[in-house]
Formats: structure tokens, C-alpha cells, sequence
């Protein structure tokens, strides 16, 4: 099937019970046997739920995959993955990346004897340099969050690879619609589902894809133990979104294009972070293996002052002042100290994330409204 049909059908068949064609919530913690250990093929709802079979299915769908397994939040996605290491293992990662999973690498895994790298990982040069023997995962970002930095997927894969290192992509930035990870060789695609693929900033929800059955096996086990499952609500909520996943990703990129391009030529902006300009590093690579270049923009202004940063904050009416992105409204962001606020300020500085930098989660309002809006912010 072809990509809009595949969105609208996967994971989607008309209940048997009543021809219903939306999958139904199947709000119910356990399931009844007809004898000790016969039963349908669900046992008790945080191992197996219908709805969530459903999800599950279609994420796979979309992302290329063989397998998918939904989570409670991105978070609970990420903490799965690292859980498949053992103390003493190396996590390789990009060191532009999201606030949250670094706080879970530093914060909550260090203490387990795990260690994390931090390298830039579109110099493969550099990925290379920071392997070792313990080397046991690569946890990549590509666009990164929030410098949109990119990430060649299938070079790091064939570095990693054949020195038996499974490699994770955070697909979040891009969703399925744009990039699809496991094309180029990656082992695991996640993604807070929360964002594009819920795409209506009503649900917490990540999820995990991969074509390997004993990979997806240890993942399963991790997810049915430790238990971060989503509900089926949400599981509900996530399969509407998959639907117009096609749709919605086709305006934010135009509508990204516009606002990218007008803010470049804005005299009060220094610098404009997207990966669809000709100059920008990693635009071949981005050209290569995505399909367009998202919604997703950061910029700085020329007067970097902390005043003036807030102030072009706060002063937006369309554009939403919010954590989060990926929903059909626009939303305006202060990394530093909102999503990013956990990475202390001489790791970001150092990283190149300034404290006056703006991100901006372009949204499917008219693109004229959004710049305007822009416009009388900036001024």
C-alpha cells in the first residue's frame, strides 16, 4: 500500500462484534478464561490489550518495521532501551539532544554503573574515536532537538554494526512520514509519540519499532515487567493521530519552508537553525534520507540580550508559549529554561545551545497568520 493508505488502514480492522470501523477503547484490566490458561490471546491488560494491539501494529506500519511496542510516555520508551544493558556498558550519544533523556542517562542510569559519552555525532570521525570495548549502544538524535543538527544514520550504522552495537534513533523530530531509521540500518526507532504522532497535544504516549524478533522479545519483557503502558485512551487517541499523520506533516514542512526562509531574512534575527537551507552542514545527508525537512525551527536574534529574548517570547498571540511540539498548533519555546533547563548551562554552552535561543514548533495555521505573528513579536 501506498503511504496515505497504509496511515489511514494500519493497525485498523472493523470490529467483529459490531462492524464498528474505529478500534475500540477496551477499558478492561483483565480478561476471562474459559479454563486455566485458555483464553483468547490476552491474559491481563499491562501485558496485552486489544487497542494497544491495534497501535502497535499500525506503528510498525508506518515506521518499516516488523514490531512495535507502545510505552507511557517518550521517557518510558528510552528507559526500556536502557535497560537492555548490564552495568558497566557504554552509551554512546549525540551531545545535542533532548533535556529529558539526558537527565534520565545522567541522572538515573549513571548511578547503575552505565556510562554515557557525549560526542558530536554528525563527525563520524568522532563516534568512531569514542568507541570502546564496552561500547554497547549509540543513542542518536537526527534532526537534534534543539539545533537541528543532522546525523548521517547509515554511516553510524556501519560503524556500529559490525562491532555488535545496536543503534537507537530518536525519530521524534523527523516522524515516519519525513525519515524512516530502519531503512538505513538502525536497530530501534523511537519516538514521543506524544508529539507528531498523536499530532493534537492531548496525549502522553512514546513507542519503540524494530524488525528483530528476539530484540523486540527483551523489549516486550522489559515493557510487561516494568510496566509503562499506555492505557488504551491513549492508545485510541495516538491511532486517530496515525491517520493524518500524512496530512498534518505535509503543512507543518510548508508551512516550516515559509517561516524558516522569512526569518532568515529578518534584519533583528543572527541565526536560523533548519536543516532545509542549502548551507546548512548536514543538508545532503538530510536530502538523502529524509523526505522533507519538518516543522521545526530555532533562531536567535541579533539583540541577544535576556530582556529582549523574553520578551520576543511572551509577545506571541498564535505561536503558544509551551514545552512540547508536534501538534497541529504552533508553539514557541525557551530551551534553557524549559525543555533543555535539566542539561546544566556549561554542557548546552558548550554544545552550542545558547541561552537566548527560540524554538519554534510550526504548526497547520495559515502561514500568514504564523508570520505576522512573528513579525509583531520580533518587531
Amino acid at each position: 500500500m501506498k503511504t496515505a493508505t497504509t496511515y489511514v488502514h494500519a493497525g485498523a480492522t472493523p470490529d467483529p462484534s459490531t462492524g464498528a470501523i474505529m478500534t475500540p477503547i477496551y477499558q478492561t484490566s483483565t480478561y476471562v478464561q474459559s479454563a486455566p490458561g485458555q483464553h483468547q490471546g490476552y491474559e491481563y491488560a499491562r501485558s496485552q490489550n486489544p487497542t494497544r494491539f491495534a497501535l502497535e501494529t499500525a506503528l510498525a506500519a508506518i515506521e518499516h518495521a516488523r514490531f512495535g511496542l507502545a510505552f507511557s510516555s517518550g521517557v518510558a520508551a528510552t528507559d526500556a532501551v536502557i535497560k537492555l544493558l548490564q552495568p558497566g556498558d557504554e552509551v554512546i550519544a549525540a551531545n545535542d539532544m533532548y533535556g529529558g533523556t539526558y537527565r534520565l542517562f545522567t541522572k538515573v542510569f549513571a548511578k547503575f554503573g552505565i556510562k554515557f559519552t557525549y560526542v558530536d555525532t554528525t563527525q563520524i570521525r568522532l563516534v568512531a574515536a569514542a568507541i570502546s570495548p564496552a561500547t554497547k549502544l549509540v543513542w542518536l538524535e537526527t534532526p537534534t532537538n534543539p539545533l537541528m543538527n543532522i546525523t548521517d544514520i547509515a554511516a553510524v550504522c556501519q560503524l556500529a554494526k559490525p562491532q555488535g552495537i545496536k543503534v537507537c534513533v530518536d525519530n521524534t523530530f523527523a516522524s515516519p512520514y519525513l525519515q524512516n531509521p530502519l531503512n538505513f540500518g538502525a536497530d530501534i526507532v523511537m519516538h514521543s509519540a506524544t508529539k507528531y504522532l498523536g499530532g493534537h497535544s492531548d496525549v502522553i504516549q512514546g513507542c519503540l519499532m524494530m524488525n528483530d524478533e528476539v530484540l523486540r522479545n527483551e523489549l516486550y519483557f522489559i515493557q510487561k515487567s516494568c510496566g509503562a503502558v499506555p492505557g488504551p485512551q491513549d492508545c485510541f487517541l495516538v491511532l486517530r493521530g496515525i491517520k493524518t499523520l500524512h496530512l498534518r506533516m505535509q503543512q507543518h514542512c510548508q508551512n516550516g519552508e515559509k517561516i524558516a526562509h522569512w526569518l532568515r531574512q529578518h534584519q533583528k534575527v543572527a541565526k536560523v537553525y533548519w536543516p532545509g537551507f542549502e548551507d546548512h552542514p548536514g543538508y545532503s545527508i538530510a536530502k538523502q534520507q529524509m523526505r522533507g525537512f519538518g516543522g521545526m525551527i530555532s533562531f536567535e536574534l541579533k539583540n541577544d540580550s535576556p530582556e529582549e529574548t523574553k520578551r520576543v517570547l511572551s509577545s506571541t498571540s498564535v505561536f503558544a508559549l509551551a514545552e512540547s511540539l508536534g501538534g497541529v498548533e504552533s508553539l514557541i519555546n525557551h530551551p534553557a529554561s524549559m525543555t533543555h533547563a535539566s542539561i546544566p548551562r556549561e554542557e548546552r554552552l558548550k554544545n552550542g545551545l545558547s541561552d537566548h535561543l527560540i524554538r519554534l514548533s510550526v504548526g497547520i495555521e495559515d502561514a500568514e497568520d504564523l508570520i505576522e505573528d512573528l513579525a509583531a513579536a520580533i518587531g
